[in-house]
């Protein structure tokens, strides 16, 4: 527990008169201080840096500015919590203080920069180049300890600085909890609730997350007003009326508890009328009325300000009996001042829609998983230019020049404040929101910056109308509660932020601005007219809602309620939907896959959709229309960046296809970042699934690629990013190989598991059916799990004539089993053959046809096993099937090489990030090794031994599953203890001996390709993913060109190519080789030297960013025209950067140049 008042004044008294140097206090000032606040001191630092956790100079490894990397030091660094900087400022000016400021080529300087005389000028520089150090910190840790939620800097005796990003990005950290307050003076440590918050930045930094509090509270009221809610749609009124008139009941009691009605004055009128509820409704019209123009309440019984902006220009007040009354009150008891506007449009929503109530208590998005898209799409851009902005102006301050100094401020405060934002599927608006509070958080400093050189006031600014609100912010929604719901959480962040920075200042009237910033329209489909499709009758055509169901009156079963229907439409002219103007566009378009679009959406809307975007193709998601209608708008320079939550299928081999045709190396526009695979609750759900994050803007270099498992760490990683969301070798240089094609395809997919037989039910019906109609089937789960022994009726090739005639009995059983689903399905095929499989897979089964055997793997799977099936066995859907027989296939598609080929290029999917199996990427453009090699004998005998020792050891322990053993096999292979049931399975599994068999396995596959060098580098811990990859690719690319020439290394001659031919010409343009690009041959133009300092400040780091090796200014200078007249300036700019820790200085060598490095 933090320390007594009586040590904390001891505390402060022997502190605040320290000035000496920093180097000799810190670590007695900080240990000292973790005494008073009753948190471990640091731990003493040992050599491998992976264990220092917590302790004092932590070494950090960055450029150094002399050519390479050097160590830096974290004056106090404590893992997943902070990085704290010190600084020791003194009362008195020092001459040894001035000493240490950085010095520049340019004489005289009227201020330096570094630390100085506390509430001076040079002392706010000082305190924000440390600031600048502690981010610097941050970005060079080792990815994998992930980014601090804090930075602390601290001038020893004087004050502490705090700033967060909880959202473990590490980019970008903001005052905490917000610029007015983020400061904690030296004697503040008196209060034990500052001493309190500091302790918990040391334990426990993540609970000091405002949003958590704040969930918590707004989940509580959004119940509350779902109660509310309820009780009044159970008296009849209608859902969306109730709607409304609640929005406008939650506002006035937000206005209330943030002081724009007198505080107070709404509950007291609630209390004070609890008895005479026929009162609420007349009085409560009457206040609406008056804060709709402004005036005097008769119900407050006080003057209220004119809120406008269409919120209560409808001022209806619903009748509320006694005990809705009660409801009432009991929800203005709450801190509304305190609701999370990231979470509160969501859950609002769940909270007013009756059927999506249910989810209320459901997940929901955090914000830090939103804010991990908006600060790199939105908040990075344009905090970079803030950045080069500031640099500019400090160094005009120290060049004596105040007047354009504070024009550089202020032309980008006039830029961030015309900076628009665009969610085009904004649903309640929590992207929008957290935009907006981060673009509030940077006017704030930048305002404060301003005020510091000698400009107007925030509040000045504020009054003047120069100010980043709602209007900024635009959305477009298809849900209109949504839409409305949006527009007043933006009011609320808006109004809250104001409340928090001006607390006692009134904003200007009206309150609120019919800004119509939020439109309430679809954002991809425009079209004058949906035109209700009709039969020949004239009657409307319908179709089954895609919702409702009714138990089978045989069977039981849950099918489709055909009495459930809805009008189908025709769209006339459809075309694409117009969106705003914006700078920046982010947000979470609607996850909805390509098959289930027409269940979704309509047959209509799909046509006209597919239609409107034809040269998209078809076969793509819904978000990808959002995502591919960005990427052309950077790319036409009508957006500066866009950031969106999709699938994470959009790295899958068919987006990846697409998007590589716009986004990569060899194109104008590039991903900025990228998180492939990230936890995500899905709002229409309320499920969990997974996302991908991809932010897209005009680059050609380095983006930054982060990973994550359960959302909470974050390990990134710098470098070319690439369609497949990865860094390193691109999945599209390696092609589809002619060699591979037609031997793989995903099984039969039902569409109605009436189809399935269980065991028990094979007596239903008689020999002649079960021999001709019924076969055994297996789907992932027999694959990996337990076999289910089911069986499948498999009329293909029947005609319902022939299926009634010769087999009534399985008839009948598809008939009340089948039918009623299919009968309801959108497809016309699968309606009219409703007897037979969706997929019945016809042309694949010729590739089966006369093997004994055939392999299969599961398309979705935690483990990537290939396993002998069966002639008889028919696979599922979700089962590959792989038409060969022989061991030496079964080998190598087991072995090392080929799964981390597979997992490489065939992506993720699922809350359980399994690694899917698509055959024309994984299996297609993988490169066998030779046939002809001797090795193949070896790997095929191993392969034999393989499946026949995984089968045997699950005949004899029947609940053995394979996910299990392999998860097993895994903890042997990292050297992890086995819990009791994982010891269990190593026994009946015999994992150890199945560890070796892939080891045996392995080492013949390499030694098939010539490749065991790299096994032997596996072998002995070294990672191969890369090198093992790159092997690959090249391989590919050699037996492309072989088959350019007509030369195929068939994998199944005999069935590939039964006459022997060689490839024709034609075939061989199938292929669909890329060109190599051309190389590209340096320039050597002078670039032009910028006009503005902060566009020449912005130029310089770009140079010292893109340069692998520290440079000079005169290096710099030399990439300009008249370079010898840079010279002072460029130094004076490195500099700066210098000191807002933008840049690292080394040391003059003996030729008396000093280098800058970013």
């Amino acid at each position: 527990m933090p320390g007594t008042d009586a040590a904390a004044t001891d505390f402060i008294a022997r502190w605040a008169k320290s000035e000496g140097s920093e180097r000799g206090n810190y670590q007695t000032f900080l240990s000292e201080l973790c005494d008073l606040l009753g948190v471990p001191r640091p731990e003493p630092a040992v050599a491998d840096d992976a264990e220092n956790a917590y302790v004092f100079d932590r070494t950090v490894t960055s450029r150094d500015g002399k050519g390479g990397a050097a160590p830096g030091f974290i004056d106090l660094y404590k893992r997943d919590c902070f990085i704290l900087e010190a600084k020791q400022g003194s009362e008195t000016p020092a001459a040894k203080s001035d000493d240490d400021l950085a010095d520049t080529a340019l004489k005289p300087r009227k201020t330096r920069l570094g630390t100085a005389r506390r509430g001076t000028a040079k002392w706010d520089q000082a305190m924000l180049a440390a600031r600048g150090q502690a981010e610097r910190y941050a970005r060079s840790l080792p990815p994998e300890e992930g980014n601090p939620p804090l930075l602390i800097t601290c001038d020893i005796g004087h004050t502490f600085e705090l700033y967060s990003d909880f959202s473990r990005l590490g980019r970008t950290y903001t005052p905490f909890p917000d610029p007015s307050s983020h400061r904690i003076r030296f004697e503040q440590l008196a209060d034990e609730k500052t001493r309190q918050l500091l302790a918990t930045a040391w334990t426990d930094p993540l609970d000091l997350d405002p949003a958590k509090r704040s969930a918590k509270v707004t989940r509580d009221i959004a119940a509350r007003l779902a109660k509310l809610s309820r009780s009044l749609e159970k008296t009849g009124q209608n859902a969306e009326v109730v709607a409304h008139f609640l929005m406008r009941v939650l506002f006035t009691l937000f206005a209330e508890d943030i002081d724009l009605i007198p505080k107070e004055s709404f509950t007291s009128f609630l209390k004070r009328i609890e008895h005479k509820p026929e009162l609420f409704a007349p009085l409560v019209e009457s206040l609406w009325k008056e804060m709709n123009t402004g005036g005097v309440s008769a119900a407050l019984e006080a003057p209220v300000l004119r809120f406008n902006g269409g919120l209560f220009a409808e001022c209806h007040a619903i009748p509320l009996d006694a005990d809705q009354l009660k409801l009432l009150i009991d929800a203005a008891e709450q801190d509304w001042s305190d609701v999370e506007p990231a979470i509160f449009g969501t859950l609002l929503e769940r909270a007013l829609d009756p059927r999506e109530r249910h989810k209320l208590g459901a997940h929901y998005t955090p914000r830090a998983y939103v804010e991990r898209l908006v600060l790199p799409t939105v908040i990075e851009p344009l905090r970079e230019r803030w950045s080069n902005a500031q640099a500019a102006a400090l160094t005009l301050d120290r060049l004596g020049k105040p007047k354009q100094a504070r024009r550089a401020v202020d032309d980008f405060l006039h830029e961030l404040c015309n900076t628009t934002v665009l969610d085009p599927a904004c649903g309640s608006g929590n992207f929008l929101y957290v935009t907006l509070e981060h673009m509030k958080r940077l006017e704030a400093e930048v305002r404060q910056t301003l005020f510091d050189l000698g400009g107007q006031t925030p509040l000045e600014l504020e009054s003047a109308g120069i100010t980043v609100d709602p209007h900024l912010l635009k959305g477009i929604e298809l849900n209109p509660r949504a839409a409305a719901i949006a527009d007043l959480v933006l009011w609320i962040g808006h109004l809250q932020w104001h409340h928090r920075t001006h607390r006692g200042t009134t904003p200007s009237e009206p309150i609120l601005q019919a800004f119509a910033n939020i439109e309430n329209r679809d954002a991809v489909l425009a079209y004058d007219e949906k035109k209700l499709v009709t039969d020949e009758q004239g009657q409307p055509v319908t179709r089954w809602d895609g919702r409702t169901t009714k138990k089978h009156p045989v069977t039981g079963e849950d099918v489709p309620d055909e009495t459930a229907r809805e009008v189908t439409y025709t769209y006339v002219n459809p075309r694409k939907a117009e969106w705003p103007e914006a700078d920046f566009v982010v947000g979470n378009p609607p996850f909805i896959g390509d098959k289930k679009m027409r269940a979704a959406l309509g047959s209509g809307y799909v046509d006209a959709l597919r239609a409107t975007y034809s040269d998209y193709g078809n076969g793509l998601d819904f978000v990808l229309y959002w995502w591919l209608r960005c990427a052309e708008a950077v790319k036409a320079e009508k957006l500066r960046a866009f950031g969106l939550i999709t699938t994470n299928s959009i790295s899958q081999p068919f987006n990846r296809r697409i998007i590589s045709t716009l986004v990569g190396p060899d194109h104008e526009i590039g991903y900025a970042f990228a998180i492939s695979d990230h936890p995500w609750t899905d709002e229409a759900g309320a499920a969990a699934v997974r996302v991908a994050m991809t932010v897209v803007d005009r680059r050609t270099g380095d983006g930054v690629l982060s990973t994550t498992e359960a959302g909470e760490d974050l390990q990134q990683t710098t470098g070319s990013i690439n369609a497949g969301l990865t860094i390193g070798v691109s999945k599209s240089s390696a092609v589809q190989l002619k060699a591979n094609q037609g031997l793989a395809c995903p099984g039969v997919q039902l569409s109605g598991m009436g189809f399935v037989v269980e065991e028990a039910d094979l007596d239903q019906f008689p020999a002649a059916t079960r021999e001709a109609l019924i076969r055994r089937y297996i789907n992932g789960r027999d694959l990996m799990q337990v076999p289910t022994g089911r069986y499948v009726l498999d009329a293909s090739g029947e005609t319902d004539e022939t299926l009634q005639d010769g087999h009534p009995e399985a008839y009948q059983w598809i008939v009340e089993r089948v039918k009623p689903d299919r009968d309801q399905n959108t497809r016309k095929k699968y309606r009219r053959e409703w007897w037979i499989f969706a997929e019945p897979r016809l042309k694949f089964r010729r590739a089966l046809a006369g093997l004994p055997r055939w392999i299969g793997t599961c398309r979705t799977a935690k483990h990537r096993v290939f396993a002998f099936a069966d002639e008889s066995t028919l696979p599922d859907a979700k089962v590959v099937a792989i038409a060969d027989q022989r061991a030496s296939t079964l080998g190598i598609l087991s072995s090392v090489i080929h799964t981390n080929f597979a997992t490489w290029i065939g992506g993720w999917l699922g809350v359980g990030n399994d690694s899917t199996y698509n055959h024309a990427d994984c299996l297609n453009r993988f490169p066998f090794p030779d046939k002809e090699k001797d090795q193949l004998d070896q790997v095929a005998a191993v392969a034999e031994r393989l499946d026949t020792h995984r089968k045997r050891q699950q005949a004899a322990h029947p609940k053995l599953t394979l996910t299990n053993v392999y998860n097993v096999l895994e903890k042997l292979r990292s050297g992890e203890p086995l819990t009791a049931k994982e010891k269990l399975t190593h026994e009946q599994g015999l994992v150890s001996v199945l560890k070796q068999l892939h080891d045996d396995l392995d080492a013949a596959v390499f030694a098939a390709y010539g490749w065991s060098d790299l096994w032997n580098r596996h072998q002995r811990g070294d990672d191969i993913d890369e090198p093992l990859l790159e092997r690959l690719v090249a391989l590919n690319a050699e037996r492309a060109a072989e088959e350019a020439t007509g030369h195929v290394r068939w994998l199944r001659p005999d069935f590939q190519n039964p006459q022997g031919k060689e490839a024709t010409t034609e075939q061989q343009t199938t292929l669909d080789l890329p060109d190599a690009p051309a190389p590209k041959k340096p320039s050597g133009k002078k670039l032009r030297w910028p006009d503005t300092l902060p566009a020449q400040t912005a130029i310089l780091r770009d140079l010292l960013t893109a340069s692998p090796t520290p440079l000079t200014p005169e290096a710099l200078a030399a990439s300009f025209p008249t370079a010898k007249t840079r010279l002072a300036q460029i130094t004076e700019i490195c500099e700066t950067l210098t000191s807002l820790g933008l840049a690292t200085k080394g040391d003059a060598d003996l030729s008396g140049q000093v280098k800058f490095a970013a």
